[in-house]
C-alpha cells in the first residue's frame, strides 16, 4: 500500500489538483489524462487531503469536480504502485484488504460529507471507482458521450465504495442490482432518465454548464446552502454507513478470492473468465 500518514502531495505525483477561484468556487480536477484518470490508493489519499483543505476554506462555497482528458475516470489503475496487498496467510491478507478498504471509505466520506455542495462534470468513461466518485457528488452533469458502469462482478469482486448503494438510493434497488450484477454500461441519456445524472449537455458545453451551476449555488447564502445539503443527506443517506461496513468486508473477501485472481487474469489475457465460486 502507501504511507497513509503522509500529508504531502509531491510535485509531479498529483492525481488531482485544487484551484480556488475568486467566485466562491473550488475546482477539483482529476489530472492524469494519460491514464484515463485511473484510480489508486494514492488517489484516495490525495482526495482525503484535498477534502480536508476544502472543508475549512471559507473562500470555497461550492466545488466543481471535473477531469482532464477524454475520460472522467475509467476505474482502477491496475498498474499503480502499491495496488496489491499481501499477507502471511489468506486470513491476514483479507484482514489487510478490509482495513485498507475501510480507510478508503473514510477518505471518500470526507469528500462526500463536505459542507460545500459538489457539482460533478462527467465526460467519457465513468467506470467503477469513477462512477462511485461521481455518485458522491451532490449534482451530476454529463456530456453526451459519457458512459457509466460498475464492472466489478465481471472480474470477480464486489462493488467496494458504495456505488451500488447510491444507485439504489437515487434510482431504486432494482436498477442498482441490474447495473451492479451485470456490469452493464449505460449512456448519459439513460443515466439521466434513471436520476443518476441531473442534466446532459453537448461535450463542448460541459465545462461551461457545470461551472455556471456551481457558481449559481456559490452565490447563495452559505450557511443556508450547507444546512440544506446536510438535511437532505441526513434523509437520503440513512442506513448508508451501516451498509458500507458490510461493503468493506464483502470487498475484502472477494478481492482475496480465486475468482478475483481468475477475473484479473482473464481481463489481462482478453478472454472470458471461468469463475468457480471460490
Amino acid at each position: 500500500m502507501i504511507d497513509t500518514l503522509d500529508r504531502v502531495i509531491p510535485d509531479g505525483e498529483e492525481r488531482m489538483r485544487l484551484e480556488v477561484a475568486g467566485d466562491g468556487l473550488g475546482v477539483l480536477t482529476l489530472c492524469r489524462p494519460e491514464k484515463l484518470n485511473g484510480w489508486s490508493w494514492e488517489s484516495s489519499r490525495q482526495l482525503g487531503l484535498l477534502a480536508d483543505r476544502i472543508r475549512f476554506d471559507d473562500a470555497i462555497r461550492a466545488v466543481l469536480l471535473r477531469a482532464d482528458g477524454r475520460a472522467f475516470c475509467a476505474g482502477i489503475d491496475v498498474t499503480a504502485p502499491g495496488g496489491a496487498i499481501t499477507g502471511r496467510s489468506p486470513a491476514e491478507r483479507t484482514h489487510r484488504y478490509h482495513e485498507g478498504i475501510r480507510w478508503v471509505h473514510e477518505r471518500f466520506a470526507a469528500f462526500a460529507r463536505l459542507p460545500q455542495p459538489v457539482v460533478a462534470a462527467v465526460q467519457g468513461y465513468c467506470l467503477g471507482f469513477g462512477f462511485e466518485l461521481a455518485l458522491m457528488a451532490d449534482i451530476r452533469i454529463a456530456a453526451e458521450d459519457a458512459v457509466f458502469a460498475l464492472p466489478e462482478t465481471g472480474i470477480g469482486v464486489a462493488v467496494d465504495a458504495g456505488g451500488d448503494l447510491r444507485i439504489a438510493r437515487d434510482a431504486g434497488a432494482g436498477w442498482a442490482k441490474l447495473l451492479a450484477l451485470t456490469g452493464r454500461r449505460i449512456d448519459a441519456p439513460t443515466a439521466e432518465r434513471l436520476g443518476l445524472v441531473q442534466q446532459v449537455v453537448p461535450e463542448a458545453e460541459l465545462e461551461k454548464e457545470a461551472r455556471a451551476l456551481a457558481c449559481e449555488i456559490a452565490a447563495n447564502a452559505p450557511l443556508a446552502v450547507r444546512a440544506v445539503k446536510r438535511n437532505i443527506d441526513a434523509f437520503a443517506d440513512a442506513g448508508l454507513a451501516e451498509a458500507l461496513d458490510r461493503t468493506a468486508m464483502a470487498a475484502a473477501l472477494t478481492l482475496t478470492s480465486e475468482d478475483a485472481r481468475e477475473g484479473y487474469a482473464a481481463k489481462a489475457a482478453r478472454r472470458p473468465p471461468t469463475f468457480e465460486g471460490m
